[in-house]
């Protein structure tokens, strides 16, 4: 078959970085699973087992030069992957091939794998949302004071500033990190536990010490680079960690999703960009248009990360006592493709936040078109020192602010309600005095000192406990 004749994910051919790839490979699986082979032996050689340096010596020079073509042949005989793979690696360690998976089950290769290949795909996640974080936080401080039109209800509302309104996402994607590096630091390995978590055969084995058997996950875990096993288990860990991890990745989707909804808007308002580079296409029909086409894929793949979390909350609450099998399956396309996905998110998120094009004229003229409605409290009270009489007032300006919104709606005009307020004697202001209150600033409340006290206060301590994660730029394929 050619490359081109046969279905090939999306996620590893158009989103996801070589590293998150990699992660999720056949080789680091499978050279992980050789990993703990010879951790398994060490330990069994250290608490007493009749294990040569020369079987461990044997194992470690074949730890990453994976025989696959041997396994396949035996998996198609064994329909089972690692007794195939254990039969590879005694062909390559014909000394060691008796003690190789030594009172172990499938479940200590296979669980242990993926809770090392999950710690790590966290660790780049962690990586890049530290970086997204970063390029906000350069957004936000820059455009502070950028008074702009606030919407709710996506209707106009009081102003706000482009940097506060960057805080909002930043907020998000900070709760996302709290509890991705709570789950990470939470995570323990499976240890060597048999065949329904008792440990049977190493009671077998090492004749019924206790003492040396309690010995073998703290050693395991050691050597493998992790501070515990997670002290009892049925034949799997728990697939609630699993739960736990894709729920951190469905937050981050979710985050994501926000944020890049509200680019798609603003850029629909003329008023905020996505990057858009010198030879792209916009529309093969339209060829003025500058779609949105990053922050949608965001988007997509963000609501796909966040139906994925529910295929490990499912299986997690279906387990049956020890084990059961209708895991597996499931597992080997949730959680890879879940992690895959979002690491195709966060590098669209930096390219996105990284690139950001404000228009100041377009964001000033949309607010200046609906200020003086906002600015109705103001003129009132101006306009009562002057001597008018705050009820009366009230009402007309009520129907003045009627007739200029008629005005826009049903003829198209531009906003005119100062106009209207200058004409009428009750309020005794000229158009330039009204004019004078138009400055926006005066109508973002704190949104620039939140923003700057929120940057520094906040987002600058946690970047601080990260700065060795910082430095990541993001590409994406096409």
């Amino acid at each position: 078959m050619s490359t081109t004749d046969k279905y090939v994910s999306p996620l590893s051919q158009r989103y996801a970085s070589k590293e998150m790839q990699y992660i999720f490979s056949p080789d680091k699986k499978f050279r992980t699973w050789r990993r703990l082979w010879i951790a398994l032996a060490e330990t069994e050689k250290e608490l007493g087992l009749k294990i040569t340096d020369e079987q461990i010596a044997e194992l470690k020079a074949h730890a990453t030069d994976i025989n696959y073509e041997v396994a396949a042949e035996q998996e198609k005989k064994v329909r089972h992957d690692v007794m195939a793979h254990v039969h590879a690696y005694g062909v390559q360690c014909p000394k060691a091939k008796g003690i190789i998976h030594l009172g172990a089950t499938s479940c200590y290769v296979g669980d242990n794998t993926d809770i090392i290949v999950m710690s790590e795909a966290l660790a780049l996640v962690e990586k890049k949302l530290v970086n997204v974080i970063a390029k906000l936080s350069d957004f936000a401080r820059k455009y502070k004071d950028q008074a702009t039109l606030g919407f709710t209800h996506f209707q106009p509302a009081q102003p706000t500033t482009v940097g506060k309104r960057a805080t909002l996402w930043l907020q998000e994607f900070l709760m996302d990190l709290e509890d991705l590096q709570y789950v990470k630091s939470t995570i323990k390995l499976l240890g060597s536990k048999g065949t329904t978590g008792t440990q049977a055969s190493f009671l077998e084995l090492f004749e019924g010490d206790q003492e040396t058997i309690d010995k073998i996950d703290p050693l395991i875990a050691k050597k493998l680079g992790y501070a515990d096993c997670y002290p009892v288990s049925g034949q799997t860990y728990s697939r609630k960690v699993d739960t736990r991890v894709l729920n951190v990745l469905a937050g981050i989707a979710a985050s994501a999703h926000k944020f890049s909804n509200d680019i798609r808007l603003l850029q629909h308002l003329k008023e905020v960009e996505e990057p858009f580079e010198k030879s792209q296409i916009g529309s093969s029909a339209m060829a003025y248009k500058r779609n949105p086409m990053r922050s949608e894929r965001i988007a997509s793949l963000s609501r796909y990360v966040m139906v994925d979390a529910l295929n490990p909350a499912i299986t997690s609450a279906t387990q049956w006592f020890e084990r059961t099998l209708d895991d597996s399956a499931n597992k080997r396309l949730s959680i890879p493709e879940g992690f895959l996905a979002i690491d195709g998110i966060l590098d669209l998120c930096l390219n996105v936040a990284d690139g950001l094009v404000v228009y100041p004229k377009v964001i000033e003229k949309r607010l200046l078109s609906e200020l003086p409605f906002m600015a109705t409290e103001n003129i009132m009270m101006d306009a009562v020192k002057a001597g008018g009489d705050r009820q009366e007032l009230h009402e007309r300006i009520r129907e003045l602010s009627m007739e200029a919104g008629r005005n826009v709606k049903e003829k198209g005009m531009d906003n005119n309600l100062l106009e209207l307020i200058a004409a009428d004697p009750a309020f005794n202001l000229s158009l330039d005095e009204l004019k004078e209150a138009m400055e926006p600033s005066k109508y973002t409340g704190r949104a620039a000192i939140q923003t700057e006290k929120f940057l520094d206060e906040v987002v600058a301590i946690v970047l601080k406990e990260n700065e060795e994660l910082l430095g990541v730029t993001a590409e994406i394929n096409v």
